[in-house]
């Protein structure tokens, strides 16, 4: 079975989403440390196959690119090499993390859930993933 995985790359992690084997619905997977993010892409390939990798494009408001994009450059030539097969596609990601701490706030009790930052990149890559399932 093959699947859709959304990746949000920050500075220090990664936040992880993948899809249903239909490619309707992202859910969110897992956060890892950007050290450990290929490890973690091998291991999802192994038990899913990875059709797709959707990786979140960071855009300033007047459509500019953030710094963080060299690094993004980087991690996808490494994670080229390493999952030849994956087809990689970009997807603005300008608004995920407002919309993922409100989606926290909303739906968590519990302040601690809120504030992990974890959480956040993980939300933030499930909705990277259901706008490019959604834009299909």
């Amino acid at each position: 079975m093959n699947i859709l995985v959304g990746l949000d790359y920050g500075k220090v992690r990664c936040g992880i989403a993948i899809s249903d084997p239909n490619h309707m619905i992202a859910s969110p997977h897992k956060t890892v440390n950007n050290n450990l993010l290929i490890d973690s892409l091998i291991e999802i390939n192994n038990e899913y196959v990875i059709s797709k990798l959707i990786i979140g494009l960071p855009k300033k408001m007047n459509n500019q690119i953030f710094d963080l994009e060299h690094d993004i450059q980087s991690v996808i030539k490494k994670i080229k090499k390493s999952i030849p097969s994956v087809i990689i596609e970009r997807v603005d990601e300008r608004f995920t993390s407002k919309i993922s701490k409100y989606f926290l706030n909303v739906s968590s009790h519990k302040q601690k859930n809120r504030r992990n930052k974890e959480n956040l990149d993980k939300i933030s890559a499930s909705l990277i993933l259901q706008t490019y399932i959604d834009q299909k």
